[in-house]
């Protein structure tokens, strides 16, 4: 397998020195074929995602498929304008010269994807590296067999695989290709893995866009409107089983509105999945096993006042919502990814800012209540994203970029940022030849006047 990724990545920088990927009617041509793909292989993927995840068809179009088609359009629209050199302001003492920022493309780009969102977060950064002009290497998730192999069909029969190629395999396979040298290596996982990550991209310097995760807080402040609030963490949390990065990991909420909020939330869920949330055609499984009884085991950290049925055959987990939490229990520890929702109640705005301070960066950040209150406590805290009265919405503007901070992660994409993250922006001075000011040239004629006129 390591001779084969070798020569695979050897073929991928031959053909990407031809130069070919750089022009703009080849990288049109090639996102024209991934939107033509996509569209071909709607249904397999809906039913590869079914079979790994129990992933609804509605679903896996709305979270996976239409993000992929959204992101395409945006750079089939906009490539263009992204690609072309850009005239910047060059000051007096660079007379008569001429500034532009020219973006390239970084190289050859090896992308890997997590279980989660297999098909969104695999096509998304491709649809960047393609607009760029890069060469890459996909790496799926061994975790879904169904839609990792779906998607190996799909990639070989609409590219050449020495521009654009496929490699299935476990850890001891991404341990191989960390060890090639890349032009960016673009990670969406956990925080210790995008550890192992950046030591392995640090033999070669390479650059890395890490889009990991952590425990996303969720705020519902005394002002919030707790229906709607209710609704829409039990939307948030119950998308794809709560196994989403950017998921409500855990929740602050005023001591005044907790009683309140438990029974909202109770009726919200109900709406969304029926009294019987287990015969849900909209609720998804865990994963695994390990990942079951890694979740199953949080609800022993609290008291839990919605939810908590289990069912270990069916990996099957109710959404539940925990009281009495300790914020030392290993719920509050741990990134929780899962249907799994810990309450902690508050009482005053600082008490919100230092919890959340005193942890690691979150990658998104919710907050429910009174906008003038919410923008006072974001501006205190740091996160790679964030919602007032919504949450996971961020993520749906391809136009805003989407990314974590210290711990969550590092680069951003989506929309132009996408094409931003696979290329390099190379600065150019252009000087003309008709004329050859003296000043700059030893012995430093004059040097009085060109210091007192330019500094």
């Amino acid at each position: 397998m390591e001779q084969k990724i070798a020569a695979l990545v050897a073929t991928q920088q031959d053909f990407f020195a031809t130069g070919e990927t750089r022009n703009y009617r080849f990288r049109i041509q090639q996102l024209k074929k991934l939107q033509a793909a996509l569209n071909s292989y709607e249904q397999p993927l809906c039913e590869a995602l079914w079979k790994d995840l129990h992933k609804s068809q509605e679903e896996a179009i709305m979270t996976e498929l239409s993000i992929v088609g959204g992101e395409i359009r945006n750079h089939l629209s906009h490539l263009k304008s992204w690609m072309k050199r850009k005239r910047y302001a060059t000051p007096l003492k660079m007379f008569p010269s001429s500034s532009y920022i020219v973006t390239e493309p970084l190289g050859n780009a090896l992308i890997v994807a997590p279980w989660n969102y297999p098909v969104q977060l695999l096509l998304n950064p491709i649809v960047g590296a393609i607009s760029a002009g890069c060469t890459a290497i996909l790496k799926p998730s061994p975790y879904v067999p169904n839609v990792s192999a779906v998607l190996a069909e799909m990639i070989e029969k609409t590219f050449d695989e020495k521009y654009i190629a496929i490699v299935q395999g476990n850890r001891d396979v991404n341990a191989i290709l960390f060890n090639q040298r890349f032009d960016i290596i673009f990670f969406t996982g956990s925080p210790a893995l995008g550890k192992t990550v950046m030591q392995a991209a640090a033999k070669h310097l390479t650059p890395v866009v890490l889009e990991l995760g952590g425990k996303s807080p969720c705020i519902v402040d005394k002002e919030a409107d707790i229906a709607m609030a209710a609704r829409r963490i039990a939307w948030g949390k119950t998308l794809n089983a709560g196994q989403t990065c950017i998921a409500p990991d855990y929740m602050l909420i005023h001591q005044s509105q907790k009683e309140k909020f438990v029974e909202a939330f109770k009726k919200a869920l109900t709406q969304l999945h029926g009294n019987d949330i287990k015969q849900s055609q909209h609720f998804v499984r865990l994963v695994s096993k390990r990942a079951f009884e890694r979740v199953a085991a949080y609800l022993n950290d609290g008291k839990i006042v919605a939810g908590g049925q289990t069912d270990a055959d069916e990996l099957y987990i109710e959404p539940t919502l925990l009281d009495e939490v300790s914020a030392e229990s290993p719920v509050m520890q741990e990134e929780i990814f899962g249907p799994v929702l810990p309450m902690i109640t508050f009482e005053n705005d600082d008490e919100v800012i230092r919890f959340v301070t005193e942890r690691e960066k979150p990658l998104a950040f919710y907050y429910f209540g009174n906008k003038k209150k919410a923008l006072r406590i974001l501006n205190r805290t740091s996160s790679g994203g964030a919602c007032i009265n919504d949450t996971i919405m961020h993520i749906a503007n391809e136009n805003i970029p989407f990314g974590g901070v210290g711990n969550s992660g590092m680069g951003n994409y989506h929309g132009k940022n996408s094409f931003k993250a696979f290329s390099h922006e190379r600065s150019l001075v252009v000087t003309p030849t008709w004329i050859d000011l003296p000043f700059r040239y030893m012995p430093y004629k004059m040097f009085g006047f060109v210091k007192k006129f330019f500094l």
